[in-house]
């Protein structure tokens, strides 16, 4: 169920256009994986107007942060405001502003415990790449709308590289438009 400040970031991105809100079921679930990994420090790639960085803040441990990505700069703009009416402090999200190939590659190897992509589904595959660098051992990366055939993209390719790495176990979740995600051993 959504309360206020996530229903507030999905009728802004309604007002907006051009971005998809995670689904109740997948923000949920994203909760679980941010908790039961303990999780501190997680990247998103994709912001949106807020609401997976809403979920996936309540989902990490007191005094974590959310550093995510996006090239619009309104997103970021309702997504910070999302943020803080759900209650969070300002250093609690690092917003960046760029496009995730180009600001990945900046932030620190194995300093991550969750890597959520949820932009720019033919990218998949160098986002696999970065994301894994960027996590711990033990740490997850997670795809959003694996289900979702999306023009010019081969989800089918990203979940073959997934599926054929030894160092991760995946898994496809049929949650709203599926998630798939994998633990780096």
């Amino acid at each position: 169920m959504e309360d206020e400040p996530l229903l507030t970031a999905r009728s802004n991105a309604d007002d907006i256009g051009g971005t998809e809100p995670v689904q109740p079921a997948t923000g949920a679930a994203l909760r679980f994986l941010a908790t039961a990994i303990n999780a501190r420090a997680v990247v998103e790639v994709g912001t949106g107007c807020g609401s997976s960085g809403i979920w996936l803040l309540r989902g990490m441990r007191t005094g974590g942060v959310l550093t995510s990505v996006d090239t619009e700069p309104e997103y970021q703009r309702l997504a910070r405001k999302a943020f803080t009416q759900a209650g969070f402090a300002t250093n609690q999200a690092r917003l960046i502003l760029g496009r995730a190939n180009d600001v990945l590659p900046r932030l620190s190897d194995g300093g991550y415990d969750l890597v959520f992509c949820d932009a720019d589904v033919s990218s998949g595959p160098e986002y696999l790449s970065e994301g894994l660098r960027l996590l711990r051992v033990g740490g997850l990366i997670v795809f959003d709308d694996a289900f979702s055939p999306v023009p010019g993209s081969d989800s089918d390719e990203l979940a073959e590289l997934i599926r054929n790495d030894e160092g991760l176990v995946p898994l496809l979740l049929p949650i709203a438009g599926g998630l798939l995600a994998a633990v780096k051993r």
